[in-house]
């Protein structure tokens, strides 16, 4: 009770964020530690990005290029942008923007990597001829059981596609809006209340986001059995911890740190705090997640063979074989 009532009505606990000098000038030797571990890790976790760029250049088909660049870009720069939001307090918001646009562009790259992995739109749809979508599935639908399957067509595709796509539009959007509305001092992250800005675009967003991960969450149940091999199981694990540790983890910090259960600790006031401790977190966890992603795409991207067709015959093509059925 104490803590709480010092975090309350300690007037250092109601000024703005710290600039990046007092951070520096505040740090003891473990801080000092502590704050070069963290860099060094955000710093890996870029070269590794790199790294694996170059070789997905040399070695990657052309029509996988771009998504898998994109889609193993997401813990790199969360990492990044955690570690200069540790270090310049005041910009959290912006290097929280950025972050959270650029994992919007993922969503949607996920969705364009699977269909891709089976060979693209076309040969999709023509492996998948007489098959439908299960779209009784999370996050929107995982307990309307009773929804029918969707048939698998041209029109039914791009719908999945428009799903995930307007996310990334609409954020990058949003998010444009929400810079020009803080210079004019009508957005701000600290205002709750009906009449601000900021509830308003932020849940917005987050219905935007459940709608954007349904599309990816129908296609993964459909092609995880085929794209088994290709390791997509524990490709979208990744992708959704990701998810979570970026989006969710860091809006229940904030919330504590908002209510006041994270005590300021000057020259960090409350929410200072709560955003410091989500940073430093998700650099560790990026950085891991980094490591792991690299080893899941260093592959040999061979072409998927193409389907015969054979009379009298029903082919059910996995990645690697074709099984026939009599």
């Amino acid at each position: 009770m104490e803590m709480s009532n010092f975090t309350l009505f300690d007037p250092r606990c109601r000024q703005e964020a710290p600039f990046a000098i007092a951070v520096i000038m505040q740090l003891d030797i473990f801080g000092i530690v502590l704050f070069s571990v963290l860099t060094l890790m955000a710093t890996v976790s870029m070269l590794v990005f790199i790294e694996e760029c170059i070789y997905i250049y040399k070695k990657v088909p052309p029509n996988k290029k771009s998504v898998i660049i994109w889609v193993t870009g997401a813990a790199p720069v969360i990492a990044t942008m955690s570690c200069l939001g540790m270090w310049v307090p005041r910009a959290t918001m912006f290097t929280d923007m950025t972050s959270a646009t650029y994992f919007a562009i993922v969503v949607f790259k996920f969705l364009i990597l699977m269909i891709e992995e089976v060979g693209g739109d076309d040969a999709f749809l023509r492996r998948s001829e007489d098959k439908s979508l299960k779209i009784s599935t999370g996050p929107c639908c995982c307990c309307c059981p009773c929804l029918p399957n969707v048939p698998i067509t041209r029109r039914s595709l791009f719908i999945l596609k428009l799903g995930s796509y307007q996310f990334a539009l609409l954020k990058l959007v949003l998010t444009i809006l929400s810079i020009v509305l803080w210079t004019n001092g009508n957005f701000s992250l600290a205002e709750v209340s009906s009449t601000g800005a900021a509830i308003w675009i932020n849940s917005f967003i987050g219905v935007l986001t459940i709608i954007a991960l349904w599309p990816v969450a129908i296609m993964f149940m459909h092609v995880r059995e085929a794209l088994r091999t290709l390791k997509m199981v524990p490709k979208y694990a990744m992708y959704q911890l990701v998810l979570i540790l970026s989006q969710l983890q860091t809006a229940v910090i904030n919330i504590l740190a908002m209510n006041g259960t994270i005590a300021c600790a000057p020259p960090y006031t409350s929410q200072a705090r709560g955003y410091m401790m989500s940073q430093q977190l998700l650099i560790v966890e990026m950085f891991i997640i980094t490591l792991v992603t690299r080893v899941l795409y260093r592959r040999q991207y061979d072409p998927i063979p193409d389907l015969d067709d054979v009379e009298e015959t029903k082919t059910v093509l996995t990645p690697l074989k074709v099984v026939e059925i009599a």
